[in-house]
Parts: C-alpha cells; structure tokens; sequence
C-alpha cells in the first residue's frame, strides 16, 4: 500500500496539469502570438498584428474561428501528461526524501525555503527537458492556428523529424529547462509558504488553495515571462524553406535567426528594447493565476482520494 501511495503524486500532478490545462490554453495561445510578434530580423513576424491579450483573442478568433485558440491543445496536453506528472510527483517525493533525512525543516518544524527550492529546481530542469518535444509542437500549432488543422499533432511532428531531424524537437531547451526552473523555484515553494501561514486563518479549505495559488502566479510571471519569450521564439525557428506550392524542403543554408539563448536575448533587446522580453506578460500573468488555482484546487481534491 506504501508504494501505492509513493505513487499518487506523480499521477494527481499529471490530471491535475492537464485540467488546469484545458480550462487556460486559450489565454496561452494569445502570449505565443504576442511574444513571437515584431521580430526585426524575421521578415515573417515583423508586423504587430495584436496590440494586446484582448486584441488577440478577438482577431484570432474572428479571423481564423474560435477552433485556432486551441491549436496545439494535443501536445499540450501530451506535455502535461509527462512534465506535469513528473515535475510535481518528482517534487513531493524529493521533499519526502528530504524530510527523512532531516533536511527540510529546522527545529521548530518550519521548512527551510533553500530546501524547498532545490527540490522545486530539479523537478522542473528534469521535467521539461524530457518533455521539450511536445512544448516545440505546440508552440509551431499556436503560431500558425488554421493553417495546421489539416496537419494535426502527428503530422506537425513528422514535418519537424523530416526536416529538422531529432534536434529540431529539442529546439529551445535550454530556456525551456532554465525557465522550468524558475517557474518551479518560484511557484512551488511560495504556495506551500502561504498555504501554511494561511492554515490557520482559513484551514486547508479551498479559499486557502485560491489565495495561496494568486499570489504564487505573480511572482512566477515577473521571473520567467524574458527567458518564455527567448524560448518561444527559438522554438518557433524553422530550418526548412516554404516553396510557392506548399511544399517544405530541406535546405542546407537556411537562415538561423538566432544562434542561441544568448544571441535571441541580445538581438531582442537590440531591435526591439529591454521591454520586448516582456511581450505577453499579461496573458502569461492572467493565465498563470486561474492554472495554478485550477491545478491546485484540483490537486488538493485528488489527495483526499
């Protein structure tokens, strides 16, 4: 019975994501658009078509129907599965791991925020790092809405394998894992830091879970929103040429925009000031809070199970 119970993070991280998942992606796919928006040097993205997250959600949905603000909802979804169930399952038995052995909480039974943090900080790089293929697809789905209806999540992934070989699935990690890491040392720790001062006022009721979750979301969205926007557009990077017919074809000398994290960063901030690594701040923010409450809440319940 112990090792089932070993076992119930791991699969209340991986429903709880994909709920919290499902009830948001509308919002996320609003900050693709807007982070991958006024780009100097890729002619493609050059034009800011949406002057914001509401702006966004109404063109997208006008121009492309309702169907294009869940373009990519599948690899999401294949994502959560994996890095949802592993980042947080991975999490709380780490913190497990560290209580056994003394290293979680001092001698008045508080724990210990570094301790925290290192837990949260490994479960994040490990989990989205294995998961980095499904966060690529999804990012090409958003960015291209209608026009891969017809390709779907099979059809998206074999146009990357083909053309782009195993690496163009791992395009981005870098930021991917660093960003997971921050979201991770950021968020967790501080709703289990709220949840407990706030037991006593509210319990370990709902309210709690709701209250605790916000003010995790807004710490979480200042700290990763520059490194999301330098992912986002380094997954977005195609080495294929599109010719007149449709057709993708291979191609040796296909133009690199950014040769890494680094680079993206730099060339960002040249062309485009310091404030465009915070391109879709706000929907990252405005999702960020009602996710962490769905997952929360929905993780919560599961636990009494």
């Amino acid at each position: 019975m112990t090792e089932v119970k070993d076992w119930r993070p791991f699969v209340y991280g991986g429903l709880a994501s994909i709920t919290a998942e499902f009830g948001t992606f509308p919002i996320d796919t609003t900050k693709t658009r807007l982070q991958i928006q006024g780009q100097k040097i890729d002619q493609t993205f050059t034009e800011l078509r949406y002057r914001g997250m509401t702006d966004a959600f109404v063109k997208i949905s006008k121009e492309e129907g309702l169907r294009a603000l869940y373009s990519g909802i599948w690899p999401a979804v294949l994502r959560q599965a994996t890095y949802g169930t592993i980042k947080f399952g991975t999490y709380y038995t780490l913190k497990k791991l560290a209580n056994e052995r003394g290293l979680l909480t001092d001698d008045d039974g508080s724990e210990r925020v570094w301790s925290n943090i290192i837990c949260a900080a490994g479960a994040g790089a490990v989990s989205s790092a294995i998961a980095n293929p499904t966060d690529v697809l999804k990012v090409r789905m958003q960015v291209h809405g209608k026009g891969t209806d017809q390709m779907g999540l099979i059809g998206c992934f074999r146009e990357i394998y083909k053309y782009e070989g195993v690496r163009g699935l791992w395009r981005g990690v870098g930021p991917t894992a660093q960003r997971a890491v921050v979201i991770a040392s950021v968020e967790l720790p501080v709703y289990d830091f709220c949840k407990l001062q706030l037991m006593s006022a509210f319990g370990d009721h709902v309210a709690n879970h709701f209250i605790s979750s916000f003010i995790a979301s807004l710490g979480s969205a200042v700290a990763s929103t520059p490194i999301d926007v330098i992912r986002t557009r380094l997954m977005n990077q195609r080495h294929v040429t599109m010719l007149n017919g449709g057709m993708a074809t291979a191609t040796a000398s296909a133009q690199k925009f950014y040769s890494g994290s680094l680079d993206c960063a730099v060339q960002t901030i040249r062309n485009e000031g310091i404030l465009a690594l915070y391109k879709g701040f706000i929907p990252t923010w405005v999702r960020m809070g009602p996710w962490n409450i769905i997952f929360f809440i929905t993780y919560e319940q599961l636990k009494k199970y």
